[in-house]
């Protein structure tokens, strides 16, 4: 796998590189899936590397794939680190930035559990995010808002709900990343210029709100943790107002 990222790569970003041992009835060998964001990019590469050596001693067959086996009539958003993974790639590390609005737990622990009828010990913590993406050069900037949820296995434990609203806050802020990037266009043309257009379709209630109200959304719930001695753990649980482009590993 780690060959053909590196052959493949030189075309462009890669989404996904898999390698596979040959059936049985095929004879000894391997077969790969290679991804790329772009349909150009694959279709350079496909042209030049089928019937060639790139790595190994036989010629590669490269052949471009047109079946998309459950994915004809839906289309999934990308991850936030597939999201930073491109904007680093055609925009630069210094092309694009976001910053957190607001964070709010918005749990409502006893509220929720009563109604539902759910025994205390087993308890979720919520939070609610909203997220601004900048292209300074490009004169864009949009906004995702997205809420997240991360179950709590032992109400009595304060260690374990500090785990789970670490989770949950993570999850907000990268799906509320991915939502904003949504709205982006990148158009790359053939001279390897990047254009980028804001796409309206996905546009939101919540983009023609000011800071004041998205923040005002809800009413914040927090939970007092002076009773317990967790300053260790909380300092790590800490956001930058301002989340600079940088690429981060994937999960």
């Amino acid at each position: 796998q780690h060959s053909l990222f590196s052959a493949f790569s030189k075309f462009g970003p890669l989404y996904l590189v898999r390698a596979h041992r040959n059936a049985a009835v095929a004879g000894p060998g391997y077969y790969a899936v290679v991804k790329f964001y772009s349909a150009g990019d694959a279709s350079r590469a496909q042209h030049a590397c089928n019937g060639q050596r790139l790595f190994q001693k036989s010629p590669l067959k490269v052949c471009v794939c047109t079946k998309q086996k459950g994915f004809q009539h839906q289309a999934l958003a990308l991850n936030s680190n597939k999201c930073q993974e491109l904007a680093n790639h055609y925009l630069g590390f210094n092309g694009w930035s976001s910053r957190i609005i607001t964070l709010q737990n918005v749990s409502g622990f006893d509220g929720e559990n009563e109604e539902l009828g759910k025994p205390i010990q087993k308890r979720s913590v919520k939070y609610l995010c909203a997220v601004e993406v900048t292209l300074p050069s490009h004169g864009v900037r949009t906004r995702g808002v997205a809420l997240a949820e991360a179950d709590v296995e032992n109400g009595e434990d304060p260690l374990q709900f500090v785990t789970a609203s670490r989770r949950a806050q993570k999850l907000a802020v990268g799906k509320a990343l991915s939502s904003a990037f949504q709205k982006i266009l990148l158009v790359v043309l053939e001279n390897g210029k990047v254009a980028v257009q804001y796409n309206s379709t996905q546009e939101e209630l919540t983009d023609s709100l000011t800071e004041e109200e998205l923040k005002g959304l809800v009413q914040v719930s927090e939970l007092s943790l002076e009773q317990f001695d967790l300053e260790e753990v909380l300092s790590d649980l800490s956001f930058d107002d301002e989340l600079p482009g940088r690429a981060m590993p994937c999960n």
